[in-house]
């Protein structure tokens, strides 16, 4: 994608998952990418796959401190283009039992970090039909889901951010929008099906199966897919694209 060699981009939760594919993406298609996480040994890592990416590590959930961490990431690749607001967290736990701490927990993640990623990045930001700032939020940010109240609330909160700040920043030329993908092929997935098996009983088949039931290809999301999504997001045709939020579930509702 020749409009985005050179861009600089950030991607948070560039760890594992969502992040990692997004981040390779956007580097094999000519943008610098800053990869941040809070785990440096698989931020390496994927420096060392494409020589366009740079670890840099950092919480998200720290606004101070990853204010830092981007102040350096600018002064070693220059103002930024991109960001792509992914790092997150999910578990389950029934309303009854759910803690203060543990819903506090998920909302500092997953809202929280959304909210510290724009606000670092806009000021170091490019201004203008090429800045973009993407959040990574769920199908659980656009509908309910029994016993992941706070994982909902953090992601219907992200939409809400995305949708005010849209507007709030439309006549920058930056856009931001939210990507809502489905169950997807990540390790985050993997630790929600090995939670239901240990709190359930059920094999692996069986704790798969009602979550393949919520998308009617029956399959889950490939992380390649949400990539290619937030690729669009960046490019020049999608510069209309403003306060969405985008969802990818096969069909589901």
């Amino acid at each position: 994608m020749d409009d985005l060699f050179g861009r600089h981009a950030v991607v948070t939760g560039a760890g594992s998952g969502l992040g990692e594919a997004i981040a390779l993406s956007l580097a094999e298609n000519g943008a610098r990418v800053t990869a941040m996480g809070r785990r440096r040994e698989p931020l390496e890592a994927l420096a060392r796959r494409n020589s366009r990416i740079v670890a840099v590590e950092a919480d998200v959930t720290n606004g101070e401190s990853f204010a830092a961490a981007i102040q350096k990431a600018v002064d070693a690749n220059d103002m930024i283009d991109i960001v792509v607001a992914n790092a997150g967290m999910a578990d389950s736990e029934p309303f009854k039992k759910m803690t203060e701490a543990h819903f506090r927990s998920i909302v500092d993640v997953n809202l929280v970090g959304v909210f510290n990623t724009f606000r670092a990045c806009f000021d170091k930001m490019i201004h203008g039909p090429n800045g973009r700032l993407i959040a990574i939020s769920s199908i659980a940010g656009l509908h309910g889901h029994p016993y992941m109240s706070a994982y909902c609330a953090s992601k219907h909160g992200v939409i809400g951010l995305v949708r005010a700040l849209a507007m709030e920043v439309a006549k920058t030329g930056v856009t931001v929008n939210a990507i809502c993908p489905g169950y997807t092929e990540t390790p985050m997935l993997t630790h929600t099906i090995e939670n239901i098996m240990e709190k359930t009983g059920r094999t692996r088949e069986e704790a798969e199966a009602p979550i393949l039931s919520t998308n009617p290809q029956g399959r889950f999301i490939k992380p390649e897919e949400v990539a290619a999504t937030a690729l669009w997001l960046c490019s020049s045709g999608a510069a209309s694209v403003n306060g969405q939020a985008i969802e990818m579930s096969g069909g589901g509702s």
